[in-house]
């Protein structure tokens, strides 16, 4: 027997949809960064190794509590009372910030390995 899935929410803009849509390409952005990364390697070394480990951490952080985040704000619809996850935007934007300062000093500061 089919299972079929209910709104829990009554928003026929979806914006939970939208949001959770947006966090998932973050994710998935980040894992990208990642991937990129690991091409830096045989050039810097080592070091490369935590940007990758940071940016899919990050990435494993978002997709665990996606979940957590969407029935908050599909709830929150129903009780119209919807706020925003200012803490994980927060978190990631330090997170990007991080990565991108880590990201800089590897490309101007640390030496060229042939």
């Amino acid at each position: 027997m089919a299972r079929t899935r209910t709104a829990v929410h009554n928003d026929p803009g979806l914006q939970p949809e939208r949001t959770d849509l947006a966090w998932r390409r973050t994710a998935l952005t980040l894992v990208t960064a990642a991937c990129i990364f690991l091409r830096w390697m045989p050039h810097y070394g080592w070091f490369v190794g935590t940007l990758v480990a940071a940016s899919l951490l990050v990435a494993l952080g978002i997709a665990v509590t996606q979940r957590r985040r969407y029935h908050r704000a599909a709830s929150g619809i129903g009780t119209g009372a919807v706020t925003a996850s200012v803490r994980s935007t927060a978190a990631i934007a330090g997170s990007v910030v991080v990565l991108a300062a880590l990201g800089i000093y590897t490309v101007l500061y640390l030496p060229l390995q042939h």
